[in-house]
């Protein structure tokens, strides 16, 4: 029980700024780390709700909500996904040869493709967050800070690693990868039923979406560096949810 508490507690002070408890980094307190990464994306979900609560009471409206409904996941995240987006953006933008993105990846400068894509990510997202205004459309909206990070924790005990060290493989090598992949396939299937009874035909495509967006996560990095980083985890998880938002948006006013 000790060692799950420790995973939570891992997987939370890594990808959220929540204040925990120090631990230490071992195999017996990372082995189950990786099945609590969707946990922080329930407490995005929340504070997008509440959020959404705040406005329509005050009478804030949409754009206010959608402005600051765009900075909380970053807010509650510290921009570790981002900081993954922005460097495999400028990294894919080379067209150089694997080992000089890898280089890339890890250079701390921010390149001007990074800077191009972060604001184009943030003004599609911030649109297809004034479209957000349904209950059913924020259910699937927190939904799908659940369903990104459980994809990319699958990603990180199903897809091999493009390097042997780093944050992500970390996570990789000392987590328990049967007992982790049954979790998150299960956590994943109980979201995508969750979201088809919620709104079926929204629901259903955002599923199949956010698949697709997984499926090309695997093939583009294999092709590009051989296997995944924690940069392209972070480039995943924010195209997935930039996917998400567009769909709930877009298809729940149409319907």
């Amino acid at each position: 029980m000790r060692s799950i508490i420790n995973g939570f507690i891992i997987a939370v002070g890594m990808y959220s700024r929540i204040p925990v408890p120090q631990v230490e980094w071992n195999r017996k307190n990372m082995k189950y780390a990786i099945c609590f990464f969707p946990v922080v994306g329930v407490l995005i979900g929340a504070l997008l709700y509440a959020w959404s609560m705040v406005c329509a009471a005050c009478g804030f409206g949409q754009v206010c909500f959608a402005l600051v409904g765009a900075v909380l996941p970053v807010t509650v995240t510290g921009g570790i996904h981002l900081d993954g987006f922005l460097d495999t953006t400028d990294a894919l933008r080379s067209y150089a040869k694997k080992e000089k993105k890898l280089e890339i990846l890890d250079d701390p400068h921010v390149g001007s493709f990074a800077v191009v894509s972060a604001i184009s990510f943030f003004m599609l997202y911030c649109a297809g967050l004034t479209l957000i205004w349904k209950q059913e459309q924020l259910l699937l909206l927190g939904l799908s800070f659940i369903i990104s990070r459980t994809l990319s924790g699958m990603g990180m005990v199903w897809f091999p690693a493009a390097k042997k060290d780093g944050t992500l493989y970390s996570f990789s090598s000392m987590a328990h990868k049967k007992a982790v992949r049954i979790i998150l396939a299960a956590i994943l299937a109980l979201s995508f039923i969750t979201a088809i009874l919620v709104q079926p035909l929204v629901g259903a495509v955002m599923s199949l979406a956010v698949m697709w967006v997984w499926t090309y996560y695997y093939y583009m990095s294999i092709r590009q560096l051989d296997g995944i980083t924690g940069d392209l985890a972070g480039y995943f998880l924010c195209l997935c949810e930039l996917v998400c938002v567009i769909i709930i948006g877009m298809m729940g006013r149409i319907l």
